[in-house]
């Protein structure tokens, strides 16, 4: 199952009003992925009970330097959110997000 959580249904690699690719959700794979191209970017997850584990932030070195492994763990984060989720970042990239952007400390184990 899919869902797109950022941007247009319209058009999925390009959200034309922002310019800013969609981010899908994808249940199945346990991820939040981009993709542009050819290429994808995607943030991986283990949802035990009511914790999310973060585990590994991949972005394919052609889509680097565009903020999307950034946006890829705002999406997890605010899905951890509405979902009340508590988070556990097992990935560096994502401890190093919410250490930068304190209003996700709150949802950490």
């Amino acid at each position: 199952m899919l869902f797109i959580l950022a941007g247009t249904i319209g058009k999925k690699e390009k959200n034309m009003q922002n310019n800013k690719p969609d981010v899908i959700h994808n249940i199945e794979r346990n991820s939040f992925e981009v993709t542009l191209d050819s290429f994808t970017a995607e943030l991986i997850y283990q949802q035990i009970g009511d914790i999310i584990v973060f585990t590994h932030t991949g972005v394919p070195a052609v889509m680097e330097g565009r903020g999307i492994g950034s946006m890829l763990v705002k999406t997890g984060l605010e899905y951890a959110r509405d979902n009340n989720l508590k988070v556990q970042a097992l990935c560096s990239f994502v401890d190093g997000y919410i250490q930068r952007h304190v209003e996700y400390r709150d949802l950490l184990t």
